[in-house]
């Protein structure tokens, strides 16, 4: 295999804060979703970081594998946009690991931990970052929701502890707003913009990290990539559309097609891979990232 053709996350996220858009973060879950996501970056010459949890990654068979399907991709559909391969949520080991296995940025979240010691382990892992010239995010507050067993209240992080993390040498923040991961309830309250001007104000102009993509309205991202978000995590949306677009092709009993051998993977899979790709363009155009490679 050729050298790795993954960058990170710094130059990518500055040039979005500086020019007041927003990349994208889709997260991975599959073959299927690394060429649709991709074929979106190359269709529209479009910034991307895909994003791997640690489930999705135990999921395809660890870190490693992760990494090199990823580039043999890159380099199968010789794609030439700026591509971040990140750990979304890692913990302490996971980011060590995935390190490792060759991701170009990490998202290191100790924010389950007291603030002393989310600091101090966060200094560990940029440490060990740096030596890769990989990119660091962390996370201050617990963005609510679920991922991968993990259930929160939607919370505000704390301006101050926003304020001493951002003196750390990290790429982007996560910072609780009233956020939350997965489908949004009918009684959510919507995003605190005072608490993000406050986060804003208080860290430097560091980019910011917009966690639970899926549900705010877009009105409302749009507003917060004004005010300093830099970076929007989408995974459940590419989730639902991929799960319709499939039972549509089965409802239809295109399956069954014997002819045309319907219930080949390939072609079963391919209205979702579809949808994912759809998806992705469209978040790229409200985001304001589309064309920006």
């Amino acid at each position: 295999m050729s050298q790795s053709r993954l960058v990170n996350m710094i130059e990518m996220l500055k040039k979005a804060h500086d020019n007041h858009y927003a990349v994208a973060q889709i997260n991975i879950n599959n073959l299927e979703w690394i060429k649709a996501v991709l074929a979106a970056v190359q269709e529209t010459n479009t910034p991307i970081i895909l994003g791997v949890s640690e489930g999705a990654a135990k999921y395809m068979c660890g870190f490693k594998n992760v990494t090199d399907m990823v580039n043999n991709v890159l380099d199968t559909m010789n794609i030439t946009q700026p591509v971040a391969l990140h750990l979304d949520h890692g913990t302490f080991e996971g980011a060590k690991a995935a390190l490792a296995a060759g991701f170009s940025s990490i998202m290191y979240d100790g924010s389950h931990l007291s603030f002393e010691e989310n600091l101090k382990q966060t200094q560990e892992i940029i440490d060990l970052a740096k030596k890769q010239n990989v990119s660091v995010e962390v996370e201050v507050g617990a963005i609510g929701g679920e991922e991968d067993g993990k259930k929160s209240g939607g919370e505000l992080a704390d301006v101050e502890q926003c304020r001493i993390m951002s003196g750390l040498s990290i790429s982007c923040l996560a910072a609780g707003i009233g956020n939350i991961h997965g489908i949004y309830p009918s009684d959510w309250t919507g995003l605190n913009f005072t608490r993000l001007q406050e986060i804003h104000n208080a860290t430097n102009n560091i980019p910011l990290v917009l966690h639970g993509g899926t549900g705010i309205p877009d009105v409302m991202v749009q507003k917060a990539i004004s005010m300093g978000v830099s970076k929007v995590n989408v995974n459940t949306e590419c989730q639902l559309v991929f799960a319709e677009a499939t039972r549509k092709y089965i409802e239809a009993n295109k399956d069954q097609d014997t002819k045309v051998k319907g219930f080949d993977p390939r072609k079963l899979l391919k209205p979702g891979v579809e949808a994912i790709k759809n998806k992705c363009i469209e978040k790229f155009k409200i985001f304001g990232s589309l064309g920006k490679a």
